[in-house]
């Protein structure tokens, strides 16, 4: 009869690259790792100290997506009940296979682990790559990615039976691509304080709101920014800087930011939602910003990740409040390591062409 994990040992089904472990050996691993492995090796071996050691929490960090990063404290057993929650919903099995192909830095890895930890699942971990489903053979029941991973992956998806995506939203130029896939795919939404996801939309389906995964209550402020209660995971509600349209007491549209939301003339544009009406007719990677004007307050700016300036933009079939008044160019965005654009830091180091 196999055993039922708690934080302090892995469950007996647990493999981590093929190989049982008990704490003690995993102990040993981590040394080995932080000693003798590659970068994100060494990133897991920290973590796996972490996770053996006596204390009831973990440090976790911030991307830094939508400010500097910081750090949270974290108990384990939160991250317990999240792994199973993820578990329960998803359907998966002690002995199920697991790919971990994200930096082990950030939250999304970090979960991967403890799933795999406390589930039984099998879990192989690859250096985190812009493509981490090229040169893969196995298939795998469970996975995550970010949308870049999940944009050069489209035609290795055969090898993943269900996929989570999180970090950004999709783009609905990907979800056309993804139609005729026989992955199950669910866009998540979460962040590190909730302990990674805590919604999920089924893109599989064509869902196109979130749905809070059991035992999770959400509601909205007076700024129609979503709050989020979870016993099991959180010791006190979460108020977010999300903007959303409630639908239901447990599904939600997610709108934007508020914190990006830009006031031109008195009018609120959500960039996020602009950017989907761009999407059409600029084929290089962008993003909508503003910066301060003396007539509108705050004007539109299209930020393009492009070392050549296009010859035309054709920006008619949008409303004049939503055209942008300025371009800007940039060879590269910059990131964070779990690739998540840094709009306002790429806006800083852009040329107004």
């Amino acid at each position: 009869m196999k055993s039922q994990a708690t934080y302090h040992h892995p469950h007996s089904a647990f493999k981590l690259d093929g190989v049982c472990y008990d704490a003690k050996g995993l102990s040993k691993l981590a040394d080995l790792l932080i000693r003798k492995g590659e970068a994100y090796q060494n990133a897991l071996g920290h973590f796996i100290h972490q996770w053996l050691n006596s204390d009831a929490e973990v440090t976790l960090q911030t991307s830094g997506s939508t400010g500097a990063p910081k750090t949270v404290a974290m108990a384990k057993q939160a991250m317990v009940n999240s792994a199973m929650a993820t578990g329960s919903y998803f359907g998966l099995q002690a002995g199920d296979s697991a790919l971990s192909c994200l930096p082990f830095e950030y939250i999304a890895a970090k979960m991967m682990f403890v799933r795999a930890y406390v589930l039984g699942l099998e879990l192989d971990c690859v250096k985190p790559s812009s493509s981490p489903l090229a040169t893969l053979s196995r298939v795998y029941d469970f996975c995550a990615l970010v949308p870049l991973q999940l944009e050069n992956s489209v035609e290795h998806l055969h090898r993943i039976k269900t996929l989570i995506v999180g970090g950004a939203p999709l783009s609905e130029g990907l979800k056309i691509k993804l139609t005729n896939t026989s992955t199950s795919i669910f866009e998540t939404f979460g962040m590190t304080e909730t302990v990674s996801h805590i919604a999920v939309k089924n893109i599989s389906k064509s869902a196109t709101v979130f749905e809070a995964l059991p035992s999770v209550s959400i509601g909205v402020d007076a700024r129609d920014c979503l709050w989020i209660e979870a016993p099991q995971l959180l010791s006190s509600q979460i108020q977010t800087n999300d903007v959303v349209n409630l639908i239901s007491k447990s599904t939600f549209e997610w709108v934007g930011r508020y914190d990006t939301i830009i006031n031109s003339g008195g009018i609120k544009i959500a960039p996020e939602q602009l950017e989907q009406q761009m999407e059409g007719f600029i084929k290089n990677r962008f993003f909508i910003t503003s910066q301060k004007d003396k007539v509108l307050g705050h004007a539109v700016v299209l930020v393009i990740e492009s070392s050549t300036p296009y010859k035309a933009l054709n920006f008619e079939d949008l409303e004049p409040h939503k055209r942008p008044k300025h371009i800007y160019y940039i060879d590269q965005f910059l990131e964070t390591v779990s690739g998540k654009i840094k709009r306002q830091a790429t806006l800083a180091s852009a040329k107004l062409e």
